[in-house]
């Protein structure tokens, strides 16, 4: 039966009523006693005067009134719910203190706003209230870009992208010694790339020069963040692009173009020096090996011809007279050694007449007659010539005038 059907019986179901829950009251009845659930109240009750007993205070039972609950009771402590919410609040703080710190991250520790300590991966407790904690990615590697318009150092503009990736090295500096690291080391990377161009030709960073430019920009930024101390190390710098301004840019690939064509025309022209520098070597080093051996053949001549007069020398004196007319008949054979015409000198009073032995020699009796056309020769002369023929003619010519016949002598005698 519910608890609030009508009739007298139904109101001792009502659990928040009073009737037939403290054994005594009236219009309990008796059969209602033992199947009705236990009272709130009192197991809070119940339940203080516990915690007040382990919390050294006393309690007990007020006296009931008409309802028959009553009692003698001891007085409750008034500290007790204080505590109770105490140790509560100091439970909840003690356990807020537990944190966990990942792989990758270290925890700056600051205590009452003081640097004490970087904890490491793991489980860790600080006080809370007490002690700041703040995490710091340490395998992460940031990267910044930037793009700027900056003057070389042979007056020219140029415009640089150039990237950088950087991790922390150092969570303590990273955290604590700079307000803001990411614009900290823009602004470095914007002063290290000014300083390298305004030292660099603009040929040299649209060119060949940008990987020396990188790893210039690169040590000079590392030095910065040393000086800095902001806890940051650099992995790696890359020239992205380097141009000239859009006004300008096509006048800028013309340039290139024809420092190009210049850089090929030297190679070509090396290569061709590179042919041709051998082969005169070869040239010039046989021509000095060539007048090497004439040197040495003209001297060898020369000290041959020195011996033959030394040696003659000594005939001479010995002889004066056989040499003196040696050396004359050597010297004339030389000098009329290749000569075609002889000079006759028939006797003394008769017209000197010479000989062209080159027309002669083509036939005895036509050069007779072309002689005799241009003058009378004397007929010793003439048999004698008829039985030489040519060759023997020439032999008796150069004997000694002492010939009763007449003689022959050459020119120039």
């Amino acid at each position: 039966m519910a608890w609030n059907e009508p009739g007298g019986g139904g109101n001792q179901h009502d659990p928040w009523s009073g009737g037939g829950r403290r054994g005594g009251g009236s219009g309990g009845g008796g059969n209602g006693g033992g199947n009705q659930p236990p009272d709130l109240d009192e197991a809070l009750k119940k339940f203080q005067d516990k915690l007040n007993g382990m919390l050294g205070g006393r309690g007990g039972k007020k006296k009931g009134g008409s309802g028959g609950k009553g009692g003698g009771g001891k007085p409750r402590n008034a500290f007790t719910l204080p505590g109770l919410l105490i140790v509560v609040a100091l439970a909840i703080w003690a356990a807020s203190g537990f944190y966990l710190v990942d792989q990758s991250e270290r925890g700056v520790v600051l205590r009452f706003g003081k640097f004490q300590e970087v904890v490491t991966p793991g489980l860790q407790w600080n006080p809370p209230l007490i002690d700041d904690v703040r995490m710091v990615n340490v395998t992460r590697v940031r990267s910044l870009t930037q793009t700027q318009s900056m003057l070389t150092r042979d007056e020219n503009i140029v415009e640089v992208e150039i990237s950088a990736q950087y991790q922390v090295a150092d969570p303590r500096d990273f955290m604590l010694n700079v307000r803001n690291p990411q614009l900290s080391i823009e602004n470095a990377l914007d002063s290290a790339l000014r300083h390298v161009v305004g030292g660099t030709d603009m040929i040299d960073i649209l060119t060949s020069g940008r990987e020396i430019l990188g790893s210039s920009v690169a040590s000079r930024l590392q030095t910065y963040q040393d000086n800095y101390g902001t806890g940051i190390r650099l992995q790696t710098i890359n020239i992205e692009s380097t141009s000239a301004p859009d006004q300008v840019i096509d006048a800028f690939d013309d340039v290139i173009r024809a420092r190009e064509d210049r850089q090929r025309t030297i190679n070509q022209g090396m290569a061709y020096a590179n042919a041709i520098i051998p082969e005169a070597q070869g040239q010039a080093q046989r021509i000095v090996e060539q007048g090497q051996g004439y040197r040495e053949s003209v001297v060898a001549e020369a000290r041959g011809q020195a011996n033959r007069f030394t040696a003659l020398l000594d005939q001479y004196e010995d002889t004066p007279s056989i040499m003196r007319e040696r050396l004359y008949l050597d010297a004339i054979s030389e000098v009329f050694g290749n000569t075609s015409k002889v000079m006759v000198d028939v006797a003394d009073d008769a017209p000197l007449m010479y000989l062209p032995l080159d027309k002669m020699g083509q036939g005895g009796t036509g050069a007779a007659q072309q002689q005799g056309e241009q003058g009378e020769l004397d007929p010793r002369v003439l048999e004698r010539l008829r039985g030489s023929q040519g060759g023997a003619s020439s032999s008796s010519t150069s004997t000694s005038n002492s010939s009763n016949t007449g003689g022959i002598r050459r020119e120039g005698r």
